[in-house]
């Protein structure tokens, strides 16, 4: 566990406000893909994924650029952009959900069941703070 947190404090810049890791997630890397036809596979099987995992109805179109959800300006998923969890946390002028203090809000838990991982990495920044 503690070789983990230091990962987690190593890469905080990187975990998305949900608990995800930006710079893990395939839409960043379909982002950076220079070839046209590797970046059109990419999509269409990221919106499979999307629409299966999370229970989403995504189009390939609809996987858009994205330099990470916290980006401030710059390419960002369209679900990134609808994002209430996102909203939430910019709002409140969070670096991610761990350090609000009504974690683990209902957004949240909502979003674990789809993605437990993102609450272990949550789980751990908030251990450190």
């Amino acid at each position: 566990m503690v070789l983990f947190i230091k990962e987690i404090e190593q890469m905080n810049e990187i975990v998305a406000y949900c608990g995800l890791v930006c710079q893990g997630c395939p839409i960043y890397w379909a982002s950076r893909e220079t070839d046209a036809e590797k970046r059109q596979k990419l999509r269409i099987e990221i919106a499979q994924i999307c629409n299966k995992q999370y229970r989403l109805e995504l189009k390939p179109e609809d996987i858009t650029d994205c330099d990470g959800c916290r980006a401030e300006s710059g390419k960002l998923f369209s679900g990134c952009l609808k994002c209430d969890i996102r909203k939430c946390a910019r709002q409140m002028g969070l670096e991610n959900c761990a350090h609000c203090n009504e974690y683990v809000c209902e957004k949240l838990q909502q979003f674990f069941v789809n993605d437990p991982g993102a609450k272990t990495r949550l789980d751990a920044v908030r251990s450190i703070l």
